[in-house]
């Protein structure tokens, strides 16, 4: 098992000290903020709280070279160089965000999340750059899963009982871990699928009927939220190509690669349609990519559907 990169384990930590402070402030950003993201989307009030905090937060970290966001044109240099290796080879990591995935969930109160990905590369970047990703869950409780070079664990994120003070003097944040070993069960029981079925191509129809007969059906509009559910119970997610947007919705560096290294470090696999997500080569770092992620066997079984 691989020590621990301090970089990263200062990543999550100030992830996870920004999580109930982000929570705390939804209930009033559930508004558009009258801005679109560099996507084209609707930015609500609780996307650009969230970022902002996030950039304050991680430009704090020391090994952290560059911050990027899903709602922010370009990279914003925080630190050293990117890339040589982060902390050990003298170089710095790019910590790419998706601060509130999800947010269109605010307004009916349903589940939403933040997705992390550490690269040892300046974006964009492949997977394969990636040294760490994650993300937090912002459930009935705040849950955080992190993948690493030791494996996969599963933690609570929650205020400390205030004996613990921060720089500020506000009560700390704790993280417990409740699984330390994540892996993806081997009887897969839930999908979901994003997208709708009109705009699906005809061999992902022909997929989904298959699938849809032999699992629980679990969409709740949150890709975070429905990574989840496969996490936990095994399984496929995915938002493929549409007839209208042959590329997906989802982006590469933000969305899709934290992801795939998660379920792929959980011995699941990841797919554009024909490979890893890992593999895909991006030409910009807003770039979206079709996402199918779960239990090998489903995925194997997607891409010989696409294929033929």
């Amino acid at each position: 098992m691989a020590d621990p990169d301090p970089v990263v384990e200062a990543v999550f930590d100030a992830v996870a000290a920004t999580a109930p402070t982000i929570r705390d402030a939804l209930p009033g950003r559930r508004v558009e903020s009258g801005t679109e993201n560099p996507s084209g989307e609707t930015v609500l009030a609780g996307d650009v709280y969230a970022d902002e905090l996030l950039l304050e937060a991680l430009s704090a970290v020391e090994g952290v070279g560059s911050f990027v966001s899903e709602e922010r044109p370009e990279a914003i240099d925080v630190g050293g160089a990117v890339g040589e290796g982060g902390e050990g080879g003298g170089g710095a990591y790019a910590v790419a965000i998706d601060p509130l995935d999800g947010s269109s969930n605010l307004r009916s109160n349903n589940a939403m999340g933040t997705v992390v990905g550490i690269y040892d590369a300046p974006l964009p970047a492949t997977g394969r750059d990636l040294v760490a990703a994650g993300y937090v869950l912002y459930g009935p409780i705040t849950t955080m899963v992190v993948a690493d070079g030791s494996g996969v664990r599963e933690e609570v994120v929650e205020r400390g009982d205030g004996s613990e003070r921060d720089d500020d003097d506000e009560p700390g944040v704790t993280r417990s871990v409740v699984e330390d070993d994540l892996t993806l069960p081997d009887e897969p029981t839930v999908y979901g699928f994003g997208g709708r079925v009109p705009d699906w191509p005809d061999a992902f129809r022909e997929y989904a009927r298959e699938i849809e007969d032999e699992l629980k059906l679990r969409y709740g509009g949150a890709m975070v939220g429905d990574v989840n559910q496969v996490v936990t119970y095994g399984g496929v997610f995915a938002y493929p190509a549409l007839v209208d947007a042959p590329d997906g919705k989802l982006r590469l560096s933000f969305e899709a690669n934290p992801i795939a290294y998660v379920v792929e470090s959980m011995g699941g696999a990841s797919s554009d349609g024909s490979g890893s997500i890992l593999d895909v080569e991006p030409d910009g770092i807003h770039d979206r990519v079709p996402l199918h992620v779960g239990n090998e066997e489903l995925i194997n079984r997607l891409e010989s559907a696409l294929d033929g």
